[in-house]
């Protein structure tokens, strides 16, 4: 036989090593985990139930799932061991304290797009007009505005466009229905 042929049957038996090895390890750390629990200690079952640890002997555990309910168990059993801050967090409803984090995300994004005070009171000063203005109202705004004041010049455009809006529902345009 030639390398060729024996090569798929290297591989396969390579790739089978490896996994077993794998799976050894966990089976160790799982293991190691369940020989480390003290009473006390939070654990959840392979079933899902959380318990505290009363009691541990060599091949069961007995445990405190509330107030006068102990329920024994095979150590086998146990899923994992959680931590306090874990245990305390998915039974009583306790989160650790937010305020010890050093990087906390903001509520809103006003205190990413704030600038120094100079520059915000600047631009401040100067009201911003969005509304859509024709082409032709343009070229006539300077001949009627010349006539009117200045301070109503801004006030008669904003009035003119709220005016035209209102005629556009009265009249049943798209938007009164």
């Amino acid at each position: 036989m030639s390398l060729l042929t024996l090569l798929p049957f290297i591989v396969l038996i390579g790739a089978m090593f490896l996994m077993t090895r794998s799976a050894k390890k966990k089976q160790q750390q799982a293991i190691d985990m369940r020989n480390q629990m003290q009473p006390g200690s939070g654990v959840r079952t392979i079933g899902g139930m959380y318990a505290t640890v009363k009691e541990v002997s060599d091949e069961t555990v007995l445990l405190d799932a509330g107030p006068g309910v102990e329920l024994l168990f095979a150590k086998n059993s146990i899923g994992a061991v959680l931590t306090d801050e874990e245990y305390n967090r998915i039974v009583h409803g306790i989160e650790h304290d937010l305020k010890s984090d050093a990087d906390v995300v903001p509520d809103d994004a006003s205190s990413l797009t704030e600038t120094d005070d100079s520059s915000s009171a600047a631009s401040d000063d100067a009201p911003v007009d969005f509304g859509k203005k024709d082409t032709a109202e343009t070229a006539e705004a300077p001949a009627d505005t010349a006539d009117a004041e200045p301070a109503d010049a801004g006030t008669d455009a904003a009035d003119r466009a709220k005016t035209d809006e209102q005629a556009k529902k009265s009249e049943g345009g798209s938007e009164a229905k």
